[in-house]
């Protein structure tokens, strides 16, 4: 996709509830106009690459963009994972996202079960390729350098 690496932010809302309590995985959603705003290239799928909440520290992330067939979706959605551990709920701080990579389409799973394994093997695979040099520079892009609570889509 042309328009890789790929940089939103906006304010995390409370999405379905799933990611943690159903998935043990938890995950950080933007607003429907963030998601609206990507580039017509991106389709649907599961991207990885880096993410900050505010002003903190950069953290590997995957990021599933779509509408998520297991739990059918109307809305398309926008649901990053961020690879570290929080000690708390961010709801309402600024999300910085910068998309890098692509790992697979999106898919239906037979079962809850399976869904998870696939998701577990998909921040093992955006661990590995995030170390790569390519991907490893982006954590130290100037998108991230922003002032906190500034808004924008872009770079």
């Amino acid at each position: 996709m042309r328009s890789l690496p790929s940089f939103c932010r906006g304010q995390v809302v409370r999405g379905f509830g799933r990611g943690s309590k159903q998935l043990g995985i938890p995950t950080e959603n933007f607003p429907e106009q963030v998601v609206d705003s990507l580039p017509a290239d991106v389709s649907t799928g599961i991207y990885y690459g880096w993410a900050s909440v505010g002003s903190g520290a950069v953290h590997k992330m995957v990021v599933s963009i779509g509408w998520n067939p297991y739990y059918k979706n109307v809305k398309k959605s926008m649901e990053t994972h961020i690879i570290h551990t929080f000690k708390e709920d961010f709801y309402g701080e600024i999300l910085n996202v910068a998309i890098v990579g692509y790992l697979k389409p999106e898919k239906n799973f037979d079962s809850l079960e399976a869904l998870i394994s696939a998701i577990q093997c998909d921040i093992e695979e955006a661990k590995i390729r995030l170390d790569l040099p390519e991907h490893w520079k982006l954590k130290d892009d100037k998108f991230f350098q922003i002032s906190k609570g500034k808004i924008m889509n872009g770079h």
